[in-house]
């Protein structure tokens, strides 16, 4: 991916979601950063006793959700032994238990658990990815492995065409998408700071989404009291109402 031209660079004319399976295709063979390769196949090796019996997914974790979403969700990355493990985002982890059990009581999920890839969850005018798309070592991607998957989330974003808002969930998130979208000056992170889409420079002459900041739902976070249910949820219900979605039935 490292030195890819960026997609806003060229309207393609497909803004409806239809190349989405493409670049699914394309996110879950990358192996373009050898650090996460070797982190995310150790994993999958060795495995968490509490998953031994498990095969782990062990590749680059595509976003998922509903094509027409009006509301994106940027995360950090897999968690090693969450998506990493199951195969789709958010899935199989105290994270994913937050965030998924939120967009259910503000009606952008058909049921509060994410537990593995074939559970049923459907997300209703949503769709959920990460900035970075294999799990890092601590959790803490490069600067160099940020910048080689930028392109798939420009991308990505790119092809959600009713797409409205972005919630960046956690200051790395909210970096990524405001450097995506060339911010400038952009308001300094915060529980539910909101950036008007009139900040944001979409590079393809597309109107560029609005963004809400939320915490990341980690367990340092929802442990410690920092993040709490209904400050996750003021967030979707902000965002909700950017979008123009009744967030009781999106």
């Amino acid at each position: 991916m490292g030195g890819q031209p960026s997609v806003w660079a060229v309207d393609d004319g497909r803004r409806d979601g239809a190349g989405l399976p493409e670049l699914e295709a394309e996110i879950v063979r990358c192996s373009a950063c050898p650090r996460l390769v070797a982190w995310r196949a150790e994993v999958a090796e060795v495995k968490r006793a509490a998953f031994r019996d498990e095969t782990y997914w062990g590749r680059p974790v595509p976003g998922f959700g509903d094509p027409s979403a009006r509301l994106a969700v940027v995360g950090l990355a897999p968690a090693a032994h969450g998506a990493n493990r199951t195969g789709r985002i958010f899935t199989g982890d105290r994270s994913g238990d937050w965030l998924f059990a939120s967009m259910h009581r503000t009606g952008f999920a058909n049921q509060p658990t994410s537990v593995s890839a074939d559970d049923g969850l459907g997300l209703i005018g949503a769709w959920v990815c990460s900035a970075v798309r294999c799990a890092p070592p601590a959790n803490k991607p490069t600067p160099e492995e940020r910048d080689r998957c930028l392109p798939f989330l420009e991308r990505e974003l790119h092809l959600l065409a009713s797409l409205g808002v972005v919630v960046a969930l956690g200051r790395f998130a909210y970096d990524v998408v405001a450097r995506m979208y060339r911010i400038p000056s952009r308001p300094a992170f915060g529980h539910g700071v909101v950036v008007p889409a009139s900040y944001s420079v979409a590079p393809d002459g597309h109107r560029a989404p609005a963004i809400v900041c939320s915490y990341h739902p980690s367990q340092q976070n929802t442990f410690t009291g920092k993040l709490t249910e209904s400050m996750l949820d003021s967030v979707f219900h902000t965002a909700a109402a950017i979008a123009g979605a009744d967030s009781q039935g999106v």
